[in-house]
């Protein structure tokens, strides 16, 4: 009885949450976008996770922000990235390297506008059980 009645309660409080009107919503990432984790080492109070990145043509990382610092190789394609300004903050074409700082100030998206797929190899490093990124909303400005 008393697991049903919390469950019922999680569950009326996530229905609250999604019915709630004027909350910025985050960006989720596009149709196709995966991750598959290459190897991961947690040392002292740090995760370090090696990831392949792929982001299918037209798609998106959708508006987001690391905790800790990532730092990414273009393995296949070119990645248009953006900041919360919806100011170009670079295009890496293939060989390329990246790195991104970690907070909340430093919001951003990464686009694939290319025909084919994009891919990168990305190292996350950070805090010991943090996400590998956290939703922003969009700031409603229009990409170049």
């Amino acid at each position: 009885m008393r697991n049903t009645l919390r469950a019922a309660a999680v569950g009326a409080a996530l229905i609250g949450l999604s019915l709630t009107p004027g909350v910025a919503q985050a960006t989720p990432a596009g149709p196709g976008v995966s991750g598959k984790i290459l190897a991961q080492q947690t040392i002292g109070d740090h995760d370090y996770i090696l990831r392949e990145i792929t982001i299918p043509p037209g798609q998106a990382t959708g508006w987001h922000y690391h905790d800790g610092y990532l730092y990414a190789y273009v393995k296949q394609g070119v990645l248009s990235h953006f900041d919360a300004t919806c100011a170009s903050d670079g295009v890496y074409k293939k060989g390329s390297f990246l790195k991104e700082p970690p907070g909340a100030d430093h919001v951003h998206v990464g686009e694939n506008r290319g025909t084919t797929d994009l891919v990168l190899d990305v190292l996350y490093v950070l805090p010991h059980g943090a996400p590998f990124s956290q939703d922003a909303p969009d700031p409603g400005c229009e990409l170049p």
